[in-house]
């Protein structure tokens, strides 16, 4: 995110909001980002900080749940950065996959891979994956490529 860090407006909220986002994280449970959110927030107002920089953090964390456009740049930059690992070079991208399917391995392949091939064309359908110029122009086709290449590993 550094090479970012002059586009966002609270810097500050941002690496909290990074610390926080996957404070609660089970696999099996479907609202670990309002969880880790809820996290961030006892936090932040233990801290007095100002609720509308409490209301920030808290939306960022829960938009890396859908991953959609935002009106607020430093959301944008935020699940952007959080997708970036999609957009890597295969080697990299492939070791992520692969650990991903590590955390779900209470999950028999059948199971899994429709999960994931779901997930996964979730990304691809979408108009765009990043929302913002700097992310797209560096990692919307490689990212596109990575996602397809292992939906068709899945389907073998």
């Amino acid at each position: 995110m550094l090479e970012i860090k002059t586009r966002i407006k609270n810097w500050d909220i941002a690496l909290f909001a990074l610390f926080y986002h996957d404070y609660i994280y089970n696999v099996l449970k479907q609202d670990n980002e309002e969880q880790s959110a809820k996290k961030a927030e006892k936090i932040l107002n233990t801290l007095k900080i100002e609720k509308k920089d409490i209301t920030l953090c808290s939306k960022i964390i829960i938009a890396t749940k859908g991953h959609n456009i935002s009106k607020n740049s430093d959301i944008n930059y935020f699940t952007d950065a959080d997708l970036s690992i999609l957009g890597n070079d295969w080697k990299t991208y492939e070791e992520y996959y692969k650990n991903v399917r590590k955390e779900y391995k209470y999950y028999p392949d059948f199971v899994y891979n429709k999960g994931r091939i779901k997930v996964l064309h979730h990304f691809i359908n979408m108009p765009t994956i990043f929302k913002t110029s700097h992310f797209y122009n560096k990692f919307e086709v490689q990212a596109k490529e990575n996602l397809q290449r292992e939906i068709d590993l899945l389907h073998i």
